[in-house]
């Protein structure tokens, strides 16, 4: 009986094995072309599709003032190389001094839903109504080199430029220690910028509020000549067509290339400039180091307009969500005729 069942066993046994073996193996199931894809591939593709998204180009509408110094095409380029080393698309529009300008560029970035807007603003002034359409729009706003005069200062996130008014203190202290040993009354002539610009009002306030200490030290002209080379040489012109004994001793300019162009009148004049009259401006451009260097210039403060990367970097931390300063500046120095040949060669603009 044993021997029965063990033999019955052997034979299903073998039936099974051959089943399993032979006549290839089973077809797989057709999957129909229309049939989702599996759940694997499914979540990666959807998981690829935010990657993607997460990763869109952070677009930055800049409103630049203009182009009227050779500061401030340095500055149009940091910006430009920066976004495009950062990936950050830039949409730029240059207002040519103009607020109005300034005004339309702004409000077509506000249509084209840009991610941040950057302004480099004219004046201080006008700002506080277009500003609260940006943030009504619900776009966060960078105040570049120069300042807004608003009371809410939530209207803006940060302002990333240079200490002006540091750097009309560095200029009347470098004129204090120059006329040191001076005696009498010195006469001095201020080249202004641009009327109601940030610049031009707090540099001047920084220098007035050093040379407040020397009686003897009078402003006795002083005239906006817009940050331009042309309006420096016709202004200065015009200080300098009085008798000689009210002529100035010493010359303020706010920029560069206001006391580039004054140098030549002082030179059309018949006077030697940096002895015959003491030249003191600001920015740091590889020429006006070069006239500091052959003795035309006795003093420039430097404004770094190399703001690109920290424009960007602004950007792309407000778009992740964190806080910043209100107020960043970069590191600044001031320049004398002894270190100019050392800097001159390693100025980027």
């Amino acid at each position: 009986m044993k021997q029965l069942v063990y033999l019955v066993l052997g034979v299903f046994l073998l039936f099974m094995l051959q089943g399993c073996t032979s006549g290839g193996e089973a077809p797989a199931p057709v999957q129909s072309i229309d049939s989702e894809e599996p759940p694997a591939i499914s979540d990666w593709l959807k998981t690829s599709a935010s990657k993607v998204k997460q990763e869109k180009p952070i677009t930055l509408g800049f409103s630049q003032l203009g182009s009227e110094s050779a500061w401030r095409l340095a500055n149009t380029a940091s910006v430009q190389d920066a976004a495009a080393e950062s990936g950050i698309h830039l949409v730029i529009k240059n207002a040519d001094q103009s607020q109005t300008k300034q005004f339309e560029a702004i409000r077509s970035f506000i249509q084209m839903k840009v991610d941040v807007i950057a302004i480099a603003p004219v004046v201080e002034s006008g700002w506080e109504d277009i500003l609260k359409e940006i943030k009504q729009a619900g776009i966060p706003v960078v105040i570049l080199d120069r300042s807004v005069n608003v009371k809410d200062t939530s209207l803006f996130v940060t302002t990333i430029g240079s200490n002006l008014y540091e750097e009309g203190v560095k200029a009347g202290k470098y004129l204090i220690d120059r006329m040191r040993n001076e005696t009498g009354l010195i006469r001095i002539a201020e080249l202004q910028g641009t009327k109601g610009s940030t610049p031009s009002i707090q540099r001047g306030e920084g220098f007035r509020s050093i040379i407040a200490a020397r009686e003897d030290m009078v402003i006795t002209q002083s005239v906006p000549a817009d940050f331009t080379e042309e309006k420096g040489r016709e202004v200065m012109r015009s200080f300098l067509n009085v008798p000689p004994d009210e002529r100035p001793q010493v010359l303020f300019a706010h920029n560069d290339d206001m006391a580039l162009g004054a140098i030549e009148s002082i030179e059309e004049a018949g006077l030697k400039p940096g002895i015959d009259i003491v030249v003191i401006s600001v920015d740091g451009s590889r020429k006006a180091l070069e006239e500091l260097a052959s003795g035309k210039l006795n003093a420039v403060v430097e404004c770094n307009p190399l703001l690109g990367p920290q424009l960007m970097q602004a950007a792309k931390e407000i778009m992740a969500g964190r806080t910043l300063p209100k107020r960043m500046v970069p590191p600044e120095d001031i320049f004398t005729q002894e270190r100019a040949a050392e800097v001159v060669s390693q100025r980027k603009f």
